[in-house]
């Protein structure tokens, strides 16, 4: 077969990342990187299953969405909760998501020695635990058909460079080792998962969070700084540019990618 025959039989780009007859679950979709990808799945046509603790902003984040010709359904989930994710999984129809994207997080800086018992369960219940219990379920209810995880984990289970988060970054490496795991045992029965690994991302959680330690840790401005010189763009990144990867691993875009670590980083694994 000639090279123009073979052009001629490709799928065109414009249905290789095309959503659409897809249904797509999302976590931490109220706002930043999980708000952004569930604006750039709409737009590709799929249907979506919000996720959030915060209900009123879910909803905000829905009706911005009507402007697109796919379904949105919301789900107030604590994520730090099996019960709640079991039932929101046994409420879910049919087969359930082609798509499932584990971003939730939460990023509180607390030093090493000051991490207690309670605060360490909370990070890793929700940043670790609450992705292998989401994978469960959807591998479980996916077995015959397969699927796309996409993990969003983190520059600091790589390369920890802020301090006061360790146990952000221990949280964030079981995300990374989880998703090999499964890509490993599950992609001949059809499914792919891949991990993104964003870093110096301007979210409203970052944002948040950086706010309230800055007012006792100073030396957190250096750290900053640092970060700052070290990236190769030279600037931080916005939750789209996030997003527009996890469209790509979520899309037939990326049909042979399969147990991928993608960084989202401006370079700085890599400087």
């Amino acid at each position: 077969m000639s090279v123009g025959t073979e052009s001629r039989n490709l799928t065109p780009m414009s249905e290789l990342i095309s959503l659409k007859g897809k249904q797509a679950l999302i976590t931490g979709s109220a706002r930043g990187i999980g708000e952004a990808v569930a604006h750039r799945f709409a737009e590709a046509g799929g249907d979506l299953e919000l996720v959030d603790i915060d209900i009123g902003k879910l909803r905000e984040v829905r009706d911005e969405l009507s402007r697109y010709d796919v379904a949105v359904n919301v789900h107030e989930v604590d994520l730090s909760r099996k019960e709640e994710i079991d039932l929101l999984w046994e409420g879910m129809r049919g087969k359930g998501p082609d798509i499932l994207v584990n971003n939730a997080g939460v990023y509180p800086f607390r030093g090493f020695l000051d991490v207690d018992e309670a605060f360490l369960r909370r990070v890793v219940g929700i940043n670790m635990d609450a992705v292998f219990w989401m994978c469960q379920h959807m591998i479980r209810r996916r077995m015959k058909t397969g699927g796309v995880i996409v993990n969003v984990a983190s520059i600091e289970a790589i390369l920890p460079f802020k301090e006061d988060l360790s146990h952000y970054g221990v949280s964030k490496a079981g995300v990374i080792s989880l998703t090999r795991s499964l890509a490993k045992e599950y992609g001949g029965r059809g499914f792919r998962v891949n991990a993104i690994i964003p870093g110096g991302i301007m979210t409203p959680g970052t944002k948040s969070a950086a706010r309230e330690v800055l007012k006792l840790n100073l030396g957190l401005i250096k750290s900053g700084i640092e970060f700052r010189q070290r990236l190769p763009l030279k600037r931080a990144g916005q939750p789209d540019e996030v997003a527009r990867m996890v469209l790509v691993l979520a899309s037939d875009i990326s049909s042979y990618v399969n147990g991928a670590l993608i960084p989202v980083d401006g370079g700085f694994l890599s400087a």
